[in-house]
């Protein structure tokens, strides 16, 4: 944490030199990025790296696809930094870039039928043995960790079955907190359609729930 600190003073100063426009809290870094700074682009990926997985492996299902779609977004954001105008958020830019890939990566996966789905909260087999995404900091009871674990399964399982369109909506706005106006501008749609398709896929989400626990 305190590296990469002292490396956003260090940035915003060597920008500022360069009269780079401060948009966000990325400004600097990507103004460095796009004159050829590796030390800034390299700052930016691991400042979103973890929120890109998230949103990749939300609408893929699959962690080991997901991986390969960041890689794919950052080696594609690089390549094309310099064609970034600053005319949104470097977050909401990149975002983009990371859905279409997302969306591909799926229709191929779909076309291998290879897809295979497992809960967020399943652990990861790695090299070294197995590894658990984000553990709890206070263990709640056995009976309420099973509980919790099967209603959060339960949850990706029904995000899984919508569409697509509903899918990101859903990702975008009640996962990622993105604005109305920023999942308009990534999905190239009026603030009203975002809202109304969110609407839907809420109802479906729960509407799947009910079919599969009941009322909660």
């Amino acid at each position: 944490m305190q590296r990469e600190t002292n490396s956003s003073i260090d940035l915003s100063n060597r920008a500022a030199g360069n009269n780079a426009p401060a948009l966000d809290s990325d400004a600097a870094a990507v103004a460095l990025s796009q004159t050829g700074d590796l030390d800034a682009f390299e700052l930016l990926v691991n400042r979103h790296q973890k929120r890109m997985l998230n949103i990749a492996f939300r609408l893929t299902g699959d962690y080991d696809e997901a991986c390969e779609v960041v890689q794919d977004a950052f080696l594609s954001a690089h390549k094309s930094i310099k064609t970034f105008r600053g005319d949104s958020k470097f977050t909401t830019w990149l975002t983009t870039i990371t859905m279409n890939l997302a969306k591909n990566r799926l229709k191929q996966m779909k076309s291998r039928k290879s897809h295979v789905a497992f809960s967020l909260d399943d652990p990861i087999q790695t090299d070294d043995g197995q590894m658990t995404m984000d553990p709890p900091s206070k263990e709640p009871s056995v009976l309420d960790q099973m509980v919790q674990r099967d209603v959060r399964t339960q949850v990706q399982e029904c995000i899984k079955k919508l569409d697509h369109a509903f899918r990101e909506v859903l990702v975008l706005r009640d996962m990622q907190e993105f604005s109305y106006e920023e999942i308009g501008s990534m999905l190239k749609m009026r603030a009203g359609t975002v809202k109304s398709r969110l609407f839907r896929a809420r109802d479906m989400v729960k509407d799947c729930l009910k079919s599969v626990m009941g009322e909660l």
